[in-house]
């Protein structure tokens, strides 16, 4: 298979051309020739002409590219090597929500071929990909794993917004149905991974590793939390307590924070999932979730004391709320805490304004029901900066007393900016 995807006599599908599927797919267009098939014509349309509808890749990195972009599932026939790079979000009720991929796999299954090979790269449980997706393939295409064709697991690691840790330069976890099948796709990764490959045993321990990495920063980063919850009862900074238990060699530096998006605070669900249908109930990861899940209603709960405090009737303030996207310089709202937050406050019957400088007004409407306004007021009772945006970092607190009226609270979710030590406000933070 390696042998004739280089010289070009057969051809890559990445399937779902999102933050991984895009990236992923005009990596690999450098060397191989690529076919991008999404089902969303406009995001296509705007590919096919050097835009990247999710503003992270520069029209730079669209050019000189072996790729066609394509809508029509009968284009991947054209393919012999399919790489499934599509969501896995959760639904309402905290379940994994397997539409995508399992359309994705049916798709797949309608244009399999005889040496066709299959991998994931989409975050899942351990076993997904070959009790749930495998029996699609098998199914539509009238084929049979291992004497057909060949699956493997490859778990995205794409970290949003990083400019430094380009796909390229990231350690690739790599599985595959059999040995052959695990070098083949060894081979075709390492193509274009200078960072290496990491060949797992099986799938279903790729699967896992990818699962854990996000539910292990979830679980530090719920500690966090609820250390922060504490220690604002005691009147303890918890930044300066963090800097200094950080002096010891083999602390771990985790902050606090609303945790959100599509990896962290959805990836654990998964794992929960699965440890159910198994007959064991977790308990440090579902803690670790509760926590961090609770915290827009911590800091809402807690604005509403200190406006109090100050008399001030929450129902007659105003509030500015500073990003609404899940983490800074991004325009990726999925899943954001932020919004929960702003709902939260909401709750109170709170005013509140929404700016950021990466969001689609558009689909924080669409996403959220939520406006975002075009220019702030000066009279607000209370900033929340929620996201640590680079546009947010140069500002000061000589600005917010210019946006705000007399005595006002300044909540600072991400630690951006240093405790004044000037009257005139009050500046609190996670």
């Amino acid at each position: 298979m390696f042998d004739a995807l280089q010289n070009k006599t057969k051809k890559i599908s990445v399937i779902g051309l999102g933050y991984v599927g895009l990236p992923l797919a005009l990596e690999f267009a450098k060397k191989f020739s690529v076919i991008g098939f999404d089902i969303n014509e406009d995001r296509v349309a705007l590919m096919k002409k050097g835009i990247d509808p999710s503003n992270e890749l520069e029209a730079s990195a669209f050019k000189d590219k072996d790729i066609q972009y394509t809508c029509d599932p009968e284009e991947l026939k054209n393919a012999h090597f399919h790489i499934v790079a599509v969501p896995t979000p959760i639904d309402e009720h905290k379940n994994p929500n397997l539409r995508p991929i399992i359309s994705a796999s049916k798709t797949v299954g309608a244009i399999l071929k005889k040496g066709d090979y299959v991998i994931f790269e989409s975050t899942v449980y351990p076993g997904c990909s070959e009790e749930d997706c495998l029996p699609i393939l098998e199914e539509l295409s009238g084929l049979k794993l291992g004497e057909d064709f060949k699956i493997g697991y490859s778990p995205e690691r794409i970290n949003p917004g990083d400019k430094e840790r380009t796909i390229d330069k990231i350690l690739k976890i790599v599985s595959g149905s059999d040995e052959s099948a695990l070098e083949e796709i060894s081979k075709v990764y390492g193509a274009i991974i200078s960072a290496g490959i990491y060949k797992a045993s099986s799938i279903k321990v790729a699967e896992a590793a990818k699962v854990i990495e996000n539910t292990q920063r979830d679980l530090n980063i719920s500690f966090m939390n609820e250390l922060s919850i504490i220690f604002d009862r005691m009147g303890i900074d918890t930044r300066e307590v963090l800097e200094a238990a950080g002096t010891k060699w083999n602390f771990l530096k985790f902050s606090p924070g609303l945790v959100g998006g599509h990896c962290i605070g959805v990836d654990p669900y998964y794992l929960l999932h699965k440890s159910k249908q198994l007959g064991y109930d977790p308990q440090v990861i579902l803690s670790g979730r509760r926590i961090n899940d609770g915290m827009p209603a911590f800091v809402a709960q807690r604005l509403v004391q200190m406006l109090i405090k100050k008399n001030k009737v929450p129902q007659n303030t105003k509030v500015l709320m500073m990003g609404i996207t899940f983490k800074e310089n991004v325009s990726d709202i999925r899943n954001s805490k932020v919004a929960d937050l702003v709902k939260e406050l909401m709750q109170y019957s709170i005013n509140v304004h929404i700016v950021d400088p990466q969001a689609s007004p558009n689909e924080v409407a669409h996403e959220y029901g939520l406006t975002l306004v075009d220019k702030v007021s000066n009279d607000y009772d209370a900033i929340i900066i929620a996201v640590e945006h680079k546009e947010y970092k140069t500002l000061s607190m000589d600005y917010f007393k210019t946006i705000t009226k007399e005595d006002p609270i300044i909540m600072d979710l991400k630690g951006i900016y240093e405790a004044p030590s000037q009257n005139g406000l009050l500046y609190w933070r996670l």
